[in-house]
Parts: structure tokens; sequence; C-alpha cells
């Protein structure tokens, strides 16, 4: 494919949601806001790799990270406006893999 075709936008987009975890961490925010512990316990990712996947995502204005002055502090991570707009997209994925995607029996 000529790379001189392809949107700097779309292209921009794929390389965000593309990284790995990131789909995944996204859908599981879909439910609502989540500490860390719940969303590393509901994936099999490292704790490292999640805390960047997390500033990732920070970063790029998809997760909102909401610090609570409790003690013991208390994290939540959540979607923005511009997160939960990947909602229709993701749930699409979903869709499209269940029926398309074929799971080998171990």
């Amino acid at each position: 494919m000529d790379q001189s075709n392809l949107c700097p936008r779309f292209q921009r987009g794929m390389d965000i949601i593309s990284r790995r975890w990131t789909g995944l961490i996204i859908f599981q925010l879909l439910s609502g806001p989540q500490r860390f512990c719940a969303v590393q316990s509901a994936l099999p990712i490292s704790g490292r790799l999640l805390s960047e996947r997390f500033k990732d995502l920070e970063n790029e204005g998809i997760v909102d990270r909401h610090v609570y002055p409790e003690i013991p502090v208390r994290i939540e991570y959540s979607l923005t406006e511009k997160g939960r707009a990947l909602e229709p997209i993701i749930r699409e994925i979903q869709v499209w893999s269940q029926d398309w995607i074929e799971i080998a029996e171990a």
C-alpha cells in the first residue's frame, strides 16, 4: 500500500489503539472507573506494562486518572469523553471476533 495515500490521523489512531493490551484496557474500562489492581487482575498483564499503558492512554487523553485524598490513597482510572468515543469501535471488534475468530483448543 502506498504510504502517501494514508491519512495521517487514521495512521496515528491505529498506532494508538493497536499497542499491545491497549484495546483490552479500554474494553475493561467501558464498564466504568476501576482501580489499577482491578484492571490488572482482569488481564494477564504485568504491573509495569499496565502502568506504562495507562500513562500512554493518559497522555493521549483517552484515560483519566483520579486520585482520591484518602488514607490509603485511592486511584481510579476511567475513560474520558475521547476514550468513551471508542466504545462503538471496540464493540464492533468484539462482535466481529465472535463471528470470525476461532479459538484453538489446547
